[in-house]
């Protein structure tokens, strides 16, 4: 930037809580480390450094916050770059391409566009594998980098890394070496993606459930089939969408299940009532102590085949891990974030899982 006077740049992550002691600390004290601190004013309220010969800023946004972040203008020059971090975030492969729409426009003469992603690569699943590292394109630059080549490391750092590559291998293929792995803690790998149009009318019985949709967390709407007897769950549809109002969630419900039962998040009996008077067969999930626990461990004695059109499903399936406490140690608890789809799941089967505990309580 300093390079660059008409330059801007934009900093992103999935939430603006976790910039300031992350991003903002760094560039902090990247400016300390080149002695420029006379040069720049920093600021907390809001988020902020500029330039101050040229006027130039760098934004802090997160994408909890979407308005502020494609409404951005800037006083001085263009917005021509940004640093995404931690990108293994982003779920969505939309929410990047919102960012990526945000900087789109005629850059001045000697400028240009450009978005670094920096993350460690958890689960070669991730859209960004498919998108940065498995297309190859003169537009994209993948660098992989680990700690042997980190020239900020002591060697007490390095030791670390060191002692990981013995005790525990798998994670340092990913965070040591920064190859492609599978998420620590991943809770599900039980499941496959085929496609299953069309093979619907297969199935005698389907089931459906329901998670609401908070502020800007979106309706989850899941259609499936299981077959008991070969013990394998058919992810067939889904809906996944925000904004709702009561009356669209109504009508695609209704188009979605039909006069089906949709077993729906009990948390919400306003909208569970206004479903049912108004013609969708919608009734509250019984839930219950250790209910999120209980229903995974059911889940987990199934194969769950995924249709390859549920995009939305894979991505939450993929993902969905266990929580860490400070020390790495994982938790009896999934992490609450991007499980949506995943609640829905655990409510459209919450009637075989009822129906089960009973027959075996009558075996006992």
């Amino acid at each position: 930037m300093m390079k660059y006077p008409e330059s801007n740049t934009l900093v992103v992550r999935r939430t603006a809580a976790t910039l300031k002691n992350s991003c903002f600390t760094e560039l902090r004290w990247a400016i300390r480390r080149f002695g420029v601190e006379h040069l720049w004013r920093v600021t907390l309220n809001p988020l902020e450094m500029t330039y101050l010969p040229t006027g130039q800023k760098i934004y802090f946004r997160g994408l909890d916050d979407p308005l502020k972040v494609t409404s951005i203008t800037v006083d001085v020059g263009v917005l021509c770059w940004m640093w995404i971090e931690e990108g293994y975030e982003i779920m969505d492969e939309e929410d990047f391409n919102t960012l990526d729409e945000s900087i789109r426009g005629v850059a001045p003469l000697g400028l240009f566009k450009q978005i670094t992603i920096t993350f460690n690569p958890w689960n070669e699943l991730h859209w960004l594998k498919r998108r940065f590292f498995d297309t190859v394109s003169p537009d994209i630059l993948a660098l992989t980098t680990n700690y042997m080549c980190n020239e900020w490391l002591d060697d007490r750092d390095r030791q670390l890394f060191e002692d990981m590559k013995k005790n525990r291998p798998k994670r340092y293929e990913v965070a040591g070496l920064g190859n492609w792995g599978v998420a620590k803690g991943l809770i599900f790998d039980n499941w496959k993606v085929e496609d299953l149009s069309g093979r619907e009318a297969e199935f005698d019985r389907l089931r459906f459930g329901c998670d609401f949709g908070y502020a800007a967390d979106p309706n989850a709407l899941i259609k499936l089939h299981i077959d008991r007897k070969r013990k394998k769950i058919y992810i067939l549809g889904e809906v996944y969408r925000s904004g709702m109002s009561d009356a669209e969630l109504l009508r695609v419900a209704g188009e979605f299940a039909g006069r089906n039962y949709i077993t729906c998040d009990s948390a919400d009996p306003k909208t569970i009532d206004f479903l049912a008077d108004n013609g969708v067969n919608a009734i509250p999930a019984v839930k219950g102590p250790d209910s999120v626990n209980r229903g995974i461990r059911w889940l987990l004695d199934y194969e769950i085949i995924v249709d390859s059109g549920c995009e939305n499903f894979k991505k939450e399936i993929s993902q969905y891990r266990w929580e860490e406490d400070k020390y790495g140690n994982t938790l009896a608890r999934p992490v609450d974030a991007d499980n949506h789809l995943m609640d829905a799941l655990r409510y459209a089967v919450e009637g075989d899982m009822l129906e089960a505990r009973i027959q075996a309580g009558k075996r006992l």
